[in-house]
This record gives C-alpha cells, sequence and structure tokens, in this order.
C-alpha cells in the first residue's frame, strides 16, 4: 500500500483577491508561508514521508518546503504537476473574463469539462499529465507514504479521478488553500481517507479564512 498526501498550496495575493493564477508563477503571501508551516506540522505530526513532490511554481515549492526542511530532504518538483494552462485568461479577474469570454465563462462554472481555455489547456490534458505523474511516483515508492503539493485545478481533477468521477464533476470538490487530502493506493485501487482537511489551519490560526 502506497499511501498519498496531497496539499494545495498556501495563499498568494491572487487568491486573496482572486485572479486567475494557472503557469503565473505568483509566490506565497504572508497568510500563505504560515499555512505551510502549520501544514508541515500537521503532516509530520501524522506521518512520515519517504518523498515530497510539488508543483515546479513557487507557491508549490514553497509549500513543500518545510515539511522537507525538517525531513532533511530536497523538494522534487514534477512538471505533470504544475497548475493548469489557462491561456488567455490568465492574470485576469473572473469578472474580466465573463466580460470578454461570457459564453465560456458560463460554461467553465457550468460544465467545466468541456471548456478549452484559448491558448491553454482543458482538464481532460491536466488529468492526463497529472496522473502520469501520480503514476509515476507511486511507482518510485512502493508501500512508503508521499507528499504531492500541488494546486487547486490539479488536486480536484486528481482526487476526481481516485473517486472514480469525470471531470464534469470538478466543482463538486472542495480544495482551500493548504488542504490537506489523503488517499492509499493498493491492489490497483485507489481508497481515499480524507478531503479538503484544513483543522490545522484553524488551530494554528482561528481567524483564517483558509482560502
Amino acid at each position: 500500500m502506497t499511501r498519498v498526501i496531497l496539499i494545495r498550496h498556501g495563499q498568494t495575493a491572487w487568491n486573496k483577491v482572486e485572479r486567475i493564477r494557472g503557469q503565473a508563477d505568483i509566490p506565497l503571501n504572508e497568510v500563505g508561508l504560515a499555512q505551510a508551516e502549520a501544514t508541515a506540522l500537521r503532516v509530520l505530526d501524522q506521518w512520515r514521508p519517504e518523498a515530497v513532490y510539488c508543483s515546479p511554481l513557487q507557491r508549490a515549492v514553497q509549500t513543500a518546503q518545510p515539511i522537507v526542511h525538517r525531513l532533511g530532504q530536497q523538494v522534487r518538483p514534477m512538471a505533470g504537476f504544475v497548475d493548469m494552462n489557462f491561456g488567455q485568461w490568465q492574470g485576469l479577474s473572473p469578472q474580466e473574463v465573463e466580460q470578454r469570454w461570457p459564453d465560456s465563462a458560463h460554461a467553465w462554472l457550468e460544465a467545466p469539462h468541456t471548456v478549452a481555455f484559448p491558448g491553454g489547456e482543458t482538464l481532460d490534458k491536466v488529468k492526463l499529465r497529472s496522473m502520469a505523474a501520480l503514476y509515476e511516483v507511486i511507482e518510485r515508492h512502493p508501500g512508503s507514504e508521499i507528499v504531492v503539493v500541488a494546486h487547486t485545478v490539479v488536486n480536484r481533477v486528481l482526487l476526481c479521478a481516485v473517486l472514480g468521477l469525470d471531470n464534469s464533476n470538478y466543482w463538486r470538490i472542495g480544495q482551500d488553500t493548504c488542504a490537506i487530502n489523503v488517499f492509499t493506493w493498493r491492489a490497483g485501487t485507489f481508497f481515499l481517507e480524507s478531503l479538503n482537511d484544513i483543522c490545522h489551519l484553524r488551530v494554528s490560526n482561528p481567524s483564517s479564512p483558509g482560502n
């Protein structure tokens, strides 16, 4: 059995005031850095990861660093876990997207699996590359515990796959900043243990919004 601790990165300025991040390399803000520290304490209180993988974007790397620092390891970036390429939507607010592409903006909220972003990816493409990366790290660490730090889009797509759901269910998966999700891989099947757990953030800072 291999256990995967899947974490969303901490808060950035583009989470606090919503902008579509995509593959823009936005760092954690002060809240996000504190969330990352709290997440590391929670992870190492409960698990002993053999390795820590992450998206190569700095908000994911910064979230992973407090974990590997305490383990005496190095972060292992993997391109397959990078955030979705939103193409021309990247950097825009939801309101700006709705003004420029009203039909696609509506489809993204109602039928996200049907949307191909102008100059960007589809959810199916994200699923193919992120699941390939997930299977690769599972194969590298049979019978171990591993951490993966990624993004809301990647995590939701991975969790849909773990649950046997297609990407039409994308919005049904909650994913707050620094949320912890846990699932295992055994006998060729995924088993979900926990989803969107942010209790460690509420304990460390009861006033933190966690998103």
